[in-house]
């Protein structure tokens, strides 16, 4: 059960470049972000009641905004990149993420970043300039300069996000964290569609986008509380390396659902920042383990 869980969390997340590029014909990266947030705290608002616990919202705490206002940038220009490029751009928010973690770590929290950690945000850059290049000559690197800067700027939302986090976790618990900040990321974009014209519906109106809304919804809202609910099952090592594979499982759902190209270079640079990332983590997969617990 707790490796089907992290799975799914896992899979739930490599869907999101296909489920935003659904739909993006329908709606504009502002109105996607707004509904991903809106459904988000309906999801996870209804999955705490059916748990017995209760809903407040902790707006009064500093970190909840920044948390909310990060996690907010970072669905934006994600989704924003993700419409004008392919839908597996979003496979450099996780090695931008960690960068920004580890810079913000060390700027915001004063902790001190070891040589491990600098040598991974090293690789982690390098796969991402690798993506980013593709292979092409010079003078055209430009032309997709755009769709990284939007990247680059999404991942350290999403860091600045998981700062937040550790700033919170000895405050409030995992639910109330997230139903918080995602009612302020939700609050903060909720202007944003009325602006645009149309209200953000670029398109017709398609079962297949609302359908796609509604998902990433409850990829917001409840992916966090699988892989939660995953971790305390499975050796921490394990669910680490499954985390891991969502790159490779976006990059496939691009090419089954929207033939997209894939060249040598993405998958060099993927390659390169998950071994970014996982030498990041490796104390933590060298780390003696509990046996998975049993139990629903």
């Amino acid at each position: 059960m707790g490796y089907g869980l992290v799975l799914l969390a896992t899979l739930a997340w490599s869907f999101v470049g296909v489920l935003v590029k659904t739909a993006a014909p329908m709606l504009d990266s502002f109105a996607i972000s707004f509904g991903r947030f809106f459904f988000g705290v309906l999801f996870l608002g209804i999955y705490m009641l059916a748990r017995g616990r209760g809903l407040r919202l902790h707006l009064a705490l500093k970190w909840i905004w920044i948390g909310g206002a990060a996690k907010a940038a970072n669905y934006l220009f994600e989704n924003a990149a993700i419409t004008l490029g392919y839908s597996y751009s979003n496979i450099l928010i996780p090695p931008v993420q960690t960068t920004a973690i580890l810079l913000f770590s060390a700027w915001l929290l004063r902790e001190r970043v070891s040589g491990r950690g600098w040598t991974a945000a090293a690789l982690c850059m390098l796969g991402v300039a690798l993506i980013g290049w593709n292979g092409m000559p010079l003078e055209e690197l430009g032309s997709g300069g755009l769709t990284m800067l939007l990247l680059v700027l999404g991942g350290t939302g999403a860091g600045l996000h998981v700062i937040s986090q550790r700033r919170l976790v000895g405050e409030l618990d995992s639910g109330s964290m997230n139903l918080s900040a995602f009612a302020v990321s939700a609050l903060l974009l909720a202007p944003l569609p009325p602006l645009q014209p149309g209200w953000g519906f670029v398109g017709d109106m398609s079962l297949a986008a609302w359908a796609a809304v509604l998902a990433l919804g409850l990829i917001t809202g409840l992916s966090f509380v699988w892989f939660a609910e995953g971790l305390k099952r499975v050796p921490l090592a394990a669910a680490a390396l499954l985390g891991n594979v969502q790159a490779l499982f976006t990059m496939l759902w691009s090419v089954l659902f929207f033939d997209e190209p894939m060249t040598i270079y993405v998958g060099l640079g993927s390659a390169v920042f998950i071994a970014g990332i996982l030498w990041l983590q490796l104390p933590l997969l060298r780390r003696p383990s509990k046996p998975a617990s049993a139990g629903a």
